[in-house]
């Protein structure tokens, strides 16, 4: 998968407008191997949920790899955390409680022609939707493109519009990447919404601040609850040119946008979202547009030394941040303990 790591190198560098230097050289994506998240107080100590990541259908974000900081919290904090190596059918998703996906392709490589073809076949998204009709609990996530295309045929059974571009605020910037594509959602800026999920069990669980990392922009189905929401000043930057999202709104003139982007042909995502909340039968779904939040990963290089530092840190990594927390209480909210 190093095509995906240079692919979000040349993102990132674009977004910042780095002078146009190769991939590799301009930044290097690497596991934080330090990061083992440890919760204090376990909720689960009694009937323990059972969390199944997906790895079945070529994902970025597996249990042993790029999630395993995730499958560490969730496991200290109680739930058993297994591998999901088949397909879905309905034996398979009785077993769990959580089924958790993220960042599928269509193929094996991301830069492949075909990986942002269908990762599930039309018996999998419908075997998924009637377990989560009938009480399962599905945390679904997407990057852009190609990974939002790969798995838009499942979000679409649960009536989620997937922006398949790249969401950018520059007015919300997180201050340790300086990067357009890396947005710090605030509670002060009504950019996180009131919900169990950000209000928690109590005052220590409240999220305050969470960041993305260069991810896309999502639409829910009536009833659904943006809790992470993009501001008036944000935009979706097409994944190509020739798959802009279908949008009439024009932009904003407090946009401010460059040449560059405007010809790229940026529009408003500004009523959409980063993170969705709703239910959907007996049971309840939360989609988020961006995977590298619950990472844990260091960028090395020339971003990095841009910022004045050897390393920065995507992810569950950031102390200063509350992404390990919103972690956990989608769990207790998928789980029932959040209501």
């Amino acid at each position: 998968m190093r095509d995906f790591v240079a692919l979000r190198a040349v993102v990132l560098g674009a977004l910042l407008f780095a002078p146009a230097l190769p991939a590799r050289a301009q930044q290097v994506q690497v596991e934080d191997s330090t990061c083992v998240p440890r919760v204090a107080t376990p909720t689960y100590t009694g009937r323990r949920p059972l969390v199944m990541i997906d790895e079945a259908h070529r994902n970025y974000f597996t249990m042993g790899g790029r999630y395993r900081a995730l499958a560490a919290l969730l496991a200290s904090d109680g739930a058993r955390v297994v591998p999901g190596l088949q397909r879905f059918s309905r034996p398979l998703l009785a077993s769990c409680q959580v089924l958790v996906v993220a960042d599928a392709l269509g193929a094996r490589a991301v830069n492949d022609p075909k990986a942002g073809s269908p990762a599930f076949s039309g018996a999998e998204c419908d075997a998924v939707r009637d377990w989560v009709r009938e009480g399962g609990a599905l945390l679904l996530i997407a990057d852009h493109a190609p990974f939002a295309s790969a798995m838009d045929s499942l979000a679409l059974r649960f009536g989620v519009d997937m922006g398949k571009g790249y969401a950018l605020d520059d007015r919300r910037v997180d201050p340790e990447s300086g990067n357009p594509g890396c947005i710090l959602f605030a509670r002060e800026k009504d950019m996180v919404a009131d919900h169990p999920i950000t209000r928690g069990r109590a005052g220590a669980e409240r999220i305050e601040r969470v960041v993305t990392f260069t991810g896309q922009s999502l639409a829910g189905p009536p009833g659904s609850n943006r809790f992470l929401r993009l501001s008036e000043s944000s935009l979706d930057l097409p994944f190509t040119p020739d798959a802009r999202r279908t949008n009439t709104s024009k932009v904003p003139a407090t946009a401010d946008l460059s040449p560059d982007l405007l010809a790229r042909g940026a529009v408003p995502a500004f009523g959409r979202a980063q993170g969705l909340a709703f239910t959907y039968g007996k049971g309840r779904v939360v989609v988020m547009g961006d995977g590298a939040m619950f990472g844990a990963q260091l960028v090395l290089g020339q971003q990095a030394r841009r910022m004045g530092k050897d390393a920065l840190r995507i992810g569950l990594n950031r102390p200063d941040l509350d992404n390990q927390q919103l972690a956990l209480n989608i769990l207790h909210w998928l789980t029932g303990v959040l209501d």
